[in-house]
């Protein structure tokens, strides 16, 4: 994928997951995008360990595994920050 293709799925993916997790409002653009691209990584790295696909591309199966792998980061980040 390209690297434009990385940002967009990676706001979106980081977006979802800040409505998901309730930090939208301490979110702004570039730390969903952040978010959703490093979401993007450790989602499909987890789902390669279960035997399924990672990121495979822009599509709807995509977008899902990176916004489970960021709402995961999100997760992690505010059991450290407590």
């Amino acid at each position: 994928m390209g690297i434009c293709t990385w940002l967009v799925l990676g706001g979106i993916a980081g977006w979802l997951a800040s409505i998901i997790k309730g930090t939208n409002a301490r979110m702004g653009l570039f730390a969903n995008v952040a978010t959703g691209i490093i979401g993007a990584m450790l989602g499909g790295w987890l789902f390669s360990l279960i035997g399924g696909r990672g990121v495979t591309g822009f599509n709807l199966y995509s977008l899902a595994v990176a916004t489970v792998g960021a709402v995961i980061l999100i997760s992690i980040v505010q059991a450290i920050r407590r």
